[in-house]
């Protein structure tokens, strides 16, 4: 059997390292924008319009909130 050259394999680690800090960044991301679209919904209004993918329907939805979160 051949084995996996120890440089593929080195090769191999530091991709899915890269991977990994993509991901980590991406969600850092989503993260950012959740908290300031969270903290937006707790001091005003906010509608969101979605079109649904299956049935090609627009769909509002509202979201109200009256006071800031606590940290």
């Amino acid at each position: 059997m051949d084995e996996p050259d120890v440089s593929e394999m080195e090769k191999e680690i530091q991709r899915l390292q890269q991977q990994l800090d993509m991901l980590d960044n991406r969600l850092d991301n989503i993260d950012s924008m959740v908290t300031a679209v969270a903290e937006r919904v707790m001091s005003q209004l906010v509608t969101l319009n979605i079109t649904c993918p299956h049935c090609r329907k627009n769909i509002e939805i509202a979201v109200v909130g009256n006071q800031r979160p606590t940290r």
